[in-house]
C-alpha cells in the first residue's frame, strides 16, 4: 500500500467525512483516517488547528497545510486535478471516465476528433476500485483495477483527449444544432456529439466502516473479485434479490460457505434461483430479517460484520473473508431526466431498444439515443452487461457510430 499523503480527521457519523474519504479513495489518493472520538490527542489537534473549534473533517496535507469541511471542488484544486477545459467547443463531449468513456475517447481522438471527457470523480469508474481484473484479455497474470485505469487514462491523454476530473454534469441542452454540456462549476461546453458513459452506482448500506473497506474486503462484483477468495472458509453476501442470490451461488465456487444476509423475511429472486439456494448442500446459508450495523477491520482489511435481527437489540457478528453487497444499482443519469428516453430504472434506451416508427425523422444509429447526436455506452445503457470487457467493447462500438454521425454532420 502506498504511504498516506493525507490525514483525514473526523468521526464515523459525519457525512462530510464520508464524502471526503470517498472522493480521496476514488481518486487513488492514499489517506490516513483518524476518528477523533476514539483518539483524544487527535481531537485536541483538531481544536488547535481550528482555533478551539471542533470542526470536521479537518484534512491535513503533506506540506502541513489543511482544509476544513472542503467541497470536492476544493479538494480537487488542492490535489492539482484539472477541473476547467481550455476551450468551449469540441467535436465530441464524453460524460464519464470509466472504461467505456475512456475507450471511446481513445478511438475518437485517434481519428482526429477533438474530444473533451468530463468525470465527476476518479478515472476508471467502478473498475478503478476493483481489487484486480483477472478476466480481462491480454493480462494473463491479472492487473489491478487502479493500474488498468491509469493505463487507459494515460493512453487517452497520449492522443490529446482533454480530461476534467471532480466536475459534475448538471444537464444537457440543445442550441442551434449543438449539444450543450452544463457543469456544476457554472461552465458549459458545446459539441456536435455527446457520449453518455456515466456508469451506474452500486447502492450502499451507508453504515460505519463501509467506505473504509471497499476494495479491501467489501466488493460489488462477484465475477470480478470472487476468485481472489478461492479456498476461503466463508463469504458474506448482503441482499435478497436476483443479483444477490445468483452471485451468492457463483461465490460457492470459491469458498466453503456463503452466508446470505437478507433484510426481508424472504428472498425476492426468481424461483429457479431460490430453489437452487434451498437445495441440500447448496453451500448457501440464509439469515432473514437482518440489519447490518457496521463493518470493522484490522490493518486496512475487513475482518468483522456486525448485525442484529429485526425486533432484537442483541448484536451478533460474523468474520468472513469478504463481503459482497448486492442491493441494487442506480444509473448515474439523473442529469438526463426528461431529456432522453429511459427505462423505468433510469437506464438510457438506445438503437433497437427504442420504439421504431418507420416514418420518424430520427432513426438512431447503434448506441444512439432518441435524440440525434446523443450516444450511450457502458453501465448507464439499458441492456449493458456490467463487465469491464463489455464496457470497453461498447465504448469502441459507440465511437464508430459517432464517427459516422460526425461524417454526416
Amino acid at each position: 500500500m502506498n504511504e498516506a499523503k493525507v490525514t483525514v480527521y473526523g468521526a464515523y457519523w459525519c457525512p462530510d467525512c464520508r464524502r471526503a474519504k470517498k472522493f480521496l479513495g476514488e481518486n487513488f489518493v492514499p489517506y490516513k483516517w483518524v476518528d477523533i472520538e476514539q483518539d483524544k490527542a487527535a481531537e485536541e489537534y483538531v481544536l488547535e488547528r481550528n482555533n478551539g473549534k471542533r470542526i470536521i473533517p479537518t484534512i491535513v496535507f503533506e506540506d502541513n497545510s489543511f482544509l476544513v469541511e472542503p467541497s470536492n471542488a476544493e479538494l480537487a484544486k488542492k490535489l492539482g486535478l484539472k477541473t476547467e477545459a481550455s476551450k468551449t467547443y469540441y467535436d465530441l463531449s464524453i460524460v464519464g471516465g470509466g472504461p467505456a468513456g475512456l475507450t471511446a475517447a481513445i478511438y475518437a481522438s485517434r481519428e482526429g476528433a477533438d474530444v473533451l471527457l468530463v468525470e465527476r470523480s476518479g478515472l476508471g469508474g467502478q473498475a478503478g476500485i476493483t481489487v484486480g481484473l483477472d478476466n480481462f484479455p491480454g493480462f494473463p497474470e491479472g492487473i489491478s483495477g487502479q493500474e488498468f485505469s491509469d493505463r487507459v487514462a494515460q493512453q487517452a491523454r497520449r492522443f490529446g483527449v482533454e480530461i476534467l476530473q471532480a466536475v459534475d454534469v448538471e444537464r444537457l441542452e440543445n442550441e442551434e444544432g449543438y449539444h450543450e454540456v452544463y457543469t456544476s462549476d457554472g461552465k458549459h461546453y458545446h459539441s456536435l456529439a455527446v457520449l453518455i458513459a456515466a456508469g451506474a452506482s452500486y447502492r450502499r448500506l451507508e453504515v460505519p466502516g463501509e467506505d473504509d473497506f471497499i476494495g479491501a474486503g467489501i466488493h460489488f462484483c462477484a465475477t470480478c473479485d470472487g476468485p481472489f477468495y478461492k479456498g476461503s472458509k466463508e463469504i458474506v453476501v448482503v441482499g435478497g434479490g436476483n443479483s444477490a442470490v445468483e452471485e451468492g451461488l457463483h461465490l460457492t465456487n470459491f469458498t466453503e460457505k456463503v452466508t446470505l444476509l437478507v433484510r426481508g423475511d424472504k428472498l425476492t429472486a426468481s424461483q429457479i434461483a431460490v430453489d437452487k439456494v434451498n437445495e441440500l448442500n447448496s453451500g448457501v446459508d440464509v439469515k432473514y430479517n437482518v440489519i447490518v450495523d457496521a463493518f470493522e477491520g484490522k490493518d486496512s482489511k475487513l475482518k468483522t460484520i456486525k448485525y442484529h435481527f429485526k425486533g432484537s437489540d442483541k448484536m451478533e457478528e460474523v468474520h468472513p473473508a469478504a463481503a459482497f453487497i448486492f442491493i441494487g444499482q442506480t444509473p448515474n443519469t439523473s442529469f438526463l431526466k426528461d431529456y432522453v428516453e429511459m427505462d423505468k430504472y433510469g437506464f438510457v434506451l438506445t438503437g433497437h431498444d427504442l420504439t421504431h416508427d418507420e416514418h420518424a425523422e430520427h432513426k438512431p444509429l447503434p448506441f444512439e439515443a432518441n435524440i440525434s447526436g446523443i450516444f450511450v455506452a457502458g453501465d448507464a445503457r439499458h441492456g449493458s452487461t456490467k463487465q469491464v470487457a463489455s464496457a470497453v467493447g461498447e465504448g469502441a462500438a459507440a465511437s464508430i457510430s459517432i464517427r459516422e454521425f460526425l461524417r454526416r454532420s
